[in-house]
């Protein structure tokens, strides 16, 4: 086995829920540093988990990665295999029947929340030694899952949402109030719907599309960009407060970061 990643475009039907899928395959451990991205995962592990060691936490082989404000350094110990499902971020609660919000932070089992047809998905995928077709079994199982939670009021919400956090790709420093007038609902009712179907607040959200839309300006820079012009393009009030959010999500000032690795956005990048 060699190291390396394959990307998976959704079927057409999913396209709307589903960004893409990805395969990490690598016949030695590996250690990492990511950052938060703004889309939660579903992840199967066929050989070593990963370790996150900012929760003190080893995903299970069945792992729900949530919406998360810190970035990680994270490693396996031995050789690793995985299916990753990467969803927009307002989609996840389409296919699983609980607020999304329960994974804030957190790196939860898949086991725990007792979906039986998620746990038969699973033992499938591990006992097959074909990922194509392991694609295609999870693709299988999100349309099934579609069929049995989805409500009109479920789709008026993701609807709503989905509108709003396009807002946001565009102009992060959106006021809430106008966010709430997208989704066509008060501002009360807006943060609770948007905080159980994305996983976190708006507020909240939003520093995360600025940090990652900086590192895309910073991803495909062809000529000298200004930090000021970084600042103004991605939202931030001034220079001082694009550094300090950027710290406080990368830890490391832009001019740092570049200097240990390329910038790359998984938000604003699709590599498929």
């Amino acid at each position: 086995m060699t190291e390396g990643f394959k990307f998976y475009k959704p079927c057409q039907l999913l396209q709307d829920y589903v960004r893409y899928y990805w395969i990490f395959e690598s016949n030695q451990p590996i250690k990492t540093y990511t950052f938060p991205i703004g889309c939660p995962q579903l992840i199967f592990h066929k050989k070593s988990a990963l370790y996150i060691p900012e929760l003190n936490t080893k995903q299970d082989r069945l792992t729900i990665s949530g919406q998360v404000n810190f970035s990680s350094h994270i490693s396996a110990e031995d050789s690793v295999e995985m299916i990753v499902v990467v969803f927009h971020p307002y989609a996840m609660s389409a296919f699983l029947n609980i607020p999304i919000s329960v994974f804030y932070n957190q790196e939860v089992s898949g086991y725990g929340l007792e979906n039986k047809k998620l746990n038969c998905l699973a033992t499938r995928i591990f006992d097959c030694d074909d990922n194509d077709l392991c694609i295609s079994l999870i693709e299988q199982w999100l349309f099934s899952q579609l069929r049995t939670n989805f409500t009109t009021k479920r789709e008026v919400d993701i609807n709503r949402i989905a509108a709003v956090v396009h807002q946001m790709y565009s102009t992060p420093n959106t006021p809430i109030s106008e966010l709430a007038s997208i989704a066509c609902l008060s501002k009360k009712q807006f943060e609770r719907i948007f905080f159980t179907t994305v996983g976190m607040n708006p507020k909240e959200y939003a520093r995360i599309v600025r940090f990652q839309k900086s590192l895309k300006l910073m991803q495909n820079q062809t000529e000298n960009i200004s930090q000021t012009q970084i600042a103004y393009q991605c939202g931030y009030s001034d220079q001082s407060h694009f550094i300090r959010e950027f710290r406080e999500l990368s830890r490391y000032t832009p001019l740092s970061l570049i200097k240990i690795c390329e910038p790359y956005s998984d938000l604003f990048t699709t590599p498929i």
